[in-house]
């Protein structure tokens, strides 16, 4: 297959966010089938609700650094699927995505026709296998993998990680995971299994017992990511100066290359993967670390980019923990007004997300992204709590309008934020 008919066949499976099978049953025989190609690197596995991905993007950057032949998957991606594979610091071309792909076709045809599964994996476990094959081909190192949705049943929990980390878990996703912080936690720490090294972050009372529990099942000792840390200022972008003391180092005077004061709580956990690697004998310094922390850069979170005269702030917050992070931030580094263009899934608490982002906006503009979970104007219009006032409030159709509209309500000494969905950053970052 070429890269456009590659990209045909895996939409064919379904939506990803529509059509989701919970179970490892499928990725491993297909993994199994393609060779068990996961079992040729060691890996590094992130599960939690908010900073997965930015800790990975953290932890890969550290270990570039090191120079140690590293891989990254992450999800969802923002405007093409080769996002989500990294090898080094590149990201896989299309046409060596399309020869995967049509490789892990064939595979699942196979085990469709003999009867091995029901029904072809879904787009997930296929572009999963890609990355796993695509690792083992390139004869990487170290694979760090970013947790899809929740952990005990994701695809990438296949993968047998030998070190998980947890980052801060909150409310989402209830529809899969559980109605309750225990119930999602239990989701998550379920990717602890005897044998491995665990990291932990930061947790609510619920989540830190459900995974404390975890661990004493599987007779693990986790290593928590609860270092003293000293603030010395930060940049006009919100990029924070930070120093880390750990049993083993002392890493001083990081500028953080992510946005945000939330930013501290991933890096902390990115570390505490590092030195955990450095036990397994991969050669990383603090200098290493120090390096990789100062230049991660993740996109479509807290991204600042000047598009024309107007500096916009791209932020993927699609949950409450997130909105609140957004908001944090906007109080503490933003000091002019802002036009708010905000579309997200119909799924998600609409209503206290807007009652977190909406009273800081002087213009907000509502639009629906393209995504058949796309919630519609007219409904985070009806979740928009009364207090804020409906005139500084306009529906549009799509992103293409909703930036007219903003550029013309914003001056160039004002700020757009587009935030809400990471799909809707991609749909605005594709344009």
């Amino acid at each position: 297959m070429f890269f456009p008919e590659a990209i045909q066949y895996l939409l064919s499976l379904g939506h990803e966010t529509l059509v989701m099978k919970f179970g490892l049953e499928n990725i491993e025989k297909l993994l199994g089938a393609l060779g068990e190609p996961q079992k040729n690197y060691t890996a590094v596995q992130i599960a939690g609700t908010n900073g997965k991905g930015s800790t990975a993007n953290f932890l890969h950057a550290i270990c570039c650094a090191a120079e140690i032949h590293t891989a990254l998957y992450t999800s969802p991606h923002l405007v093409s699927v080769t996002e989500r594979i990294r090898i080094g610091k590149r990201e896989i071309s299309e046409s060596e995505f399309a020869r995967i792909a049509s490789v892990v076709r064939a595979a699942s045809e196979s085990l469709v026709a003999d009867g091995s599964l029901q029904a072809p994996p879904t787009f997930f476990e296929q572009v999963t296998a890609i990355a796993l094959l695509a690792f083992s081909e390139a004869r990487v190192q170290l694979a760090i993998l970013e947790t899809g949705l929740g952990g005990r049943l994701d695809a990438t929990t296949a993968a047998h990680a030998e070190t998980v980390a947890i980052t801060p878990i909150a409310l989402d996703h209830q529809e899969y995971l559980g109605d309750t912080i225990t119930e999602i936690s239990g989701e998550k720490a379920a990717i602890i299994r005897t044998g491995v090294d665990v990291v932990v972050g930061a947790q609510p009372r619920e989540a830190m017992e459900a995974i404390l529990k975890r661990c004493e099942e599987c007779d693990v000792a986790p290593r928590f990511a609860s270092y003293k840390v000293e603030v010395a200022g930060s940049d006009d972008s919100g990029r924070l100066r930070v120093s880390f003391e750990t049993e083993r180092a002392r890493y001083r005077n990081v500028l953080l290359g992510l946005r945000g004061r939330h930013q501290i709580e991933n890096a902390s956990i990115a570390i505490a993967l590092a030195e955990s690697l450095i036990n397994k004998g991969f050669p990383i310094s603090s200098e290493h670390i120090i390096e990789g922390m100062e230049n991660a850069r993740h996109a479509g979170r807290l991204d600042l980019r000047k598009i024309g005269e107007h500096e916009v702030l791209f932020d993927g917050a699609h949950n409450v923990a997130g909105a609140k992070s957004l908001r944090a931030y906007m109080d503490e580094f933003i000091h002019a007004p802002i036009t708010l263009i905000f579309g997200a899934m119909r799924d998600k608490d609409l209503l206290e997300i807007a009652a977190v982002l909406f009273p800081i906006a002087q213009h907000i503009i509502l639009m629906q992204p393209q995504n058949p979970r796309a919630a519609t104007p007219e409904t985070i219009l009806r979740a928009t709590p009364t207090e804020i006032d409906r005139s500084k409030i306009t529906l549009t159709q799509d992103f293409d309008e909703a930036f007219r509209i903003a550029q013309e309500k914003t001056t160039a000494d004002e700020l757009i934020c587009v935030t809400g969905s990471l799909y809707l950053i991609g749909e605005a970052l594709e344009r």
